[in-house]
């Protein structure tokens, strides 16, 4: 009778302890963080104050620099038309208001005033009034004031000089509006998310500023321009912005270059 040598087996210590030593190769993997940095620049999105009236610049009450509150005077045309047409429109209603008056009086007595004319001072009535809400919307459009909080980054135009309707006299920036963009490479790109955090970095500052990756372009570019290939992926970069509170966003100046950290 052939006796079969039994296989040996590995003892169970053994595989207990290659057990354990990947189940910590794992956590440590998961523990890893990954951090990149990019190169970015400081974005505004200004806001720029204008009349809908064209005339010459009379008053400019902010300089470049200043700090405005909402409401805040920013400038006035000149209104000299504008005020002359608001008070004959409104001398024109109080009169046609005093007719209307009469003629509504005069109705109430049989055969002293006809429908016709009460009809006829209630139409003129009407034009007044329209005619009064259009001259005090032109007289108030020739002094604007600020829509917002921000900056007066720049007044375009000197008192004395005719501005046309629609050109822009004061350009504000608002610090919410203050922003960073950067270029992520494609092969980092899928490690950034909305909402994720960002630490800002810029020259002659120790402590970086704490940002949030608020938007991340849907379009790829290529830096330099290249002709699409797997060879060109390594190129190929996607814009994202970044938003700070305001308190932060004011510390920052449009056009300042800044480096930018990723990372979870």
């Amino acid at each position: 009778m052939a006796i079969i040598p039994s296989t040996s087996r590995p003892p169970l210590r053994l595989f207990r302890f290659g057990a354990l030593l990947a189940i910590v190769f794992l956590i440590a993997a998961c523990g890893q963080s990954h951090h990149f940095r990019v190169q970015g620049y400081v974005e505004g999105e200004y806001v720029y104050v204008s009349s809908q009236l064209s005339g010459p610049l009379q008053t400019l009450n902010v300089y470049r620099g200043d700090q405005v509150q909402p409401g805040a005077p920013l400038f006035e045309l000149d209104r000299t038309v504008e005020k002359a047409e608001l008070d004959q429109a409104q001398a024109a209603l109080t009169f046609s208001q005093q007719d209307l008056e009469r003629q509504k009086k005069l109705s109430l007595t049989p055969g002293s005033a006809s429908v016709r004319d009460l009809q006829l001072a209630q139409s003129q009535n009407d034009q007044d009034s329209r005619r009064l809400a259009q001259a005090e919307w032109n007289y108030n459009q020739k002094a604007q004031s600020a829509p917002q909080a921000g900056l007066v980054f720049d007044t375009l135009y000197r008192q004395g000089e005719w501005v046309d309707a629609g050109h822009p006299v004061v350009q504000l920036l608002p610090p919410q509006n203050i922003e960073v963009r950067t270029f992520v490479p494609e092969t980092e790109i899928g490690l950034v998310h909305p909402g994720d955090p960002a630490l800002v970095y810029v020259d002659g500052v120790s402590e970086p500023f704490k940002g949030t990756l608020r938007y991340i372009f849907p379009h790829a570019e290529y830096t330099p321009p290249v002709i699409y290939s797997n060879e060109s992926r390594d190129k190929l970069v996607f814009m994202v912005e970044i938003d700070f509170p305001p308190e932060t966003a004011i510390k920052l100046h449009p056009g300042q270059p800044v480096d930018v950290e990723f990372g979870r």
